[in-house]
């Protein structure tokens, strides 16, 4: 049976970029970083959340480990605005082509900035969102960063 058209839109882009990453189907919907982390059966900071803001009317992409929460000052600062507010979900499928929980970070949007935390170098292995809520994709940070032509910044809450 064939992928969604999502799915596959994933697909396509990991194959012409030559990467090395793996996508998978999972059992159940995972629209949340803990679901995914429960189905997959992995730690919580190695789900990244590929999460949508807004700076002024430039939207971000901003990825983060699944046990943390976004700083939208962080973010717009990162961004050189004076604000960030979470897309609205009609602004999260525009700019990404995905369904809110179904974001997947690859293929990047095309003329967005992407925002990856730094610290999700400290995992060896990570997974993001496979273009729908049963489809996840793990591979190293490094290659995230290098697929979404991300930039490494701290865009998290302190602790």
């Amino acid at each position: 049976m064939p992928w969604p058209e999502p799915v596959e839109r994933v697909a396509a882009f990991l194959r012409t970029a030559g990467a090395e990453a793996r996508l998978e189907e999972l059992g159940a919907d995972t629209p949340t970083a803990q679901a995914a982390a429960e189905a997959i059966g992995c730690a919580l900071e190695q789900i990244v959340k590929s999460l949508v803001f807004v700076c002024g009317t430039r939207p971000i992409l901003a990825l983060l480990p699944g046990n943390r929460r976004a700083d939208p000052a962080k973010i717009a600062l990162a961004a050189g605005a004076t604000e960030a507010r979470v897309a609205r979900p009609a602004e999260v499928l525009t700019t990404t082509g995905f369904a809110p929980g179904a974001v997947s970070p690859v293929p990047p949007p095309p003329g967005t900035l992407v925002l990856v935390e730094q610290s999700i170098l400290f995992t060896p292995v990570v997974w993001v969102g496979g273009g729908s809520k049963q489809h996840m994709v793990m591979l190293s940070p490094h290659e995230l960063v290098r697929l979404t032509r991300g930039t490494l910044v701290d865009i998290v809450e302190d602790v």
